[in-house]
């Protein structure tokens, strides 16, 4: 199958700069002190997610329950849902994937630990949890210091099995690298670090201190007891991610086909918000010098003819570059994986 032959609008992956960005993180790991466990809602594939942990990473992060039961169908044993279960239905199905795979589930409130405990001892499965820690993205989780010590104190003594404390800093993932991304980054953790120590003081131990992103995987991955970083943006890579983290390659593109013309005004293809996320952002044309993406409708996509724009026909093909990459594969259930116009690979996608 030719790019061509693919009926659109399509989610494109450009393989060779796939696999460059996937060896290029990897090889950062490789004698980085901290180990990488990628976040899985990037690409939502199971192959993709193989193709990581052959290339070193220890495991899988997941943002929802679909996602984990996902990685488990299909063979994946290392798995952290870096996200609250609170629902007892969930907690139940929680309880099941526990017993196939080495999953960890985080919490950030004493009740949720009782519960959570309780589903466990009635599905005679021990439970394993990471403390989650406010360290400054003001979502989720507990403040550093006396709230996460507490906490840990209870999470014991409920009977889950406390692995450690995850402190995601989103936050600080998108600010343009420097001295004060470096300093952001090292405020924003100290707390983290000072609290481990307290725990440690007390004979507790903190096995895995989880965290970070793509955008600061390079001064996270050598900073003092963090002990895994979360980044996934890496291996698609979109231009939301491109601005703040040069290390990676662009990769993923919607094809897209013009649909409809306005003389030299305008042109509409068949690619709107149903299959391509504008929430961080109006994406960009690629490879075509006059072409802007103007705006995107539910199932159209306007794009302004500027005077350095080449003749565009009815039926022609146009890629854009994904702006945001989580939210646009999940609107979708594969991905077209290619290579000198051909398509090698059809990814599906699960969770």
């Amino acid at each position: 199958m030719t790019i061509n032959e693919i009926l659109t609008p399509a989610l494109l992956v450009d393989l060779d700069r796939m696999e460059a960005n996937l060896e290029r993180m990897a090889a950062f790991f490789r004698t980085a002190p901290a180990k990488l466990r990628p976040h899985y809602k990037n690409h939502k594939c199971p192959e993709l997610a193989e193709r990581q942990l052959d290339a070193g990473a220890i495991g899988l992060t997941c943002a929802t329950l679909a996602e984990a039961e996902c990685l488990v169908e299909q063979g994946v044993r290392q798995i952290l849902l870096a996200n609250e279960i609170v629902d007892p239905i969930k907690m139940r199905r929680s309880v099941e994937l526990a017993r196939q795979a080495d999953i960890i589930f985080c919490v950030d409130d004493e009740r949720v630990a009782d519960d959570f405990a309780r589903a466990g001892r009635n599905g005679q499965t021990p439970i394993s949890v990471l403390v989650d820690v406010d360290i400054g993205q003001h979502r989720c989780g507990v403040p550093p210091g006396d709230p996460t010590v507490l906490l840990v104190r209870k999470v014991l003594a409920t009977g889950l099995r406390f692995r450690g404390l995850m402190g995601y800093g989103g936050h600080l993932s998108h600010q343009l690298p420097g001295p004060e991304k470096a300093d952001a980054v090292a405020a924003a953790l100290r707390p983290l670090m000072e609290t481990i120590a307290r725990l440690e003081g007390e004979g507790i131990a903190v096995e895995i201190v989880s965290g970070s992103a793509t955008g600061t995987y390079s001064l996270t991955g050598c900073y003092p007891a963090l002990t895994e970083v979360q980044a996934g943006s890496y291996l698609l890579m979109d231009t939301n991610y491109r601005e703040c983290c040069t290390d990676f390659e662009l990769t993923l593109t919607m094809l897209s086909t013009v649909i409809s013309k306005t003389g030299r005004e305008y042109v509409v293809v068949d690619a709107g918000v149903k299959a391509l996320s504008s929430e961080r952002g109006i994406p960009m044309v690629k490879d075509l010098d006059g072409l802007t993406l103007r705006r995107l409708n539910a199932e159209h996509g306007i794009i302004e003819l500027g005077e350095a724009a080449p003749s565009i026909s009815i039926g022609d093909r146009i890629e854009i570059w994904v702006r945001y990459s989580d939210a646009t594969v999940n609107l979708h259930d594969r991905m077209y994986g290619v290579r000198n116009g051909s398509v090698e690979k059809i990814f599906q996608l699960c969770g």
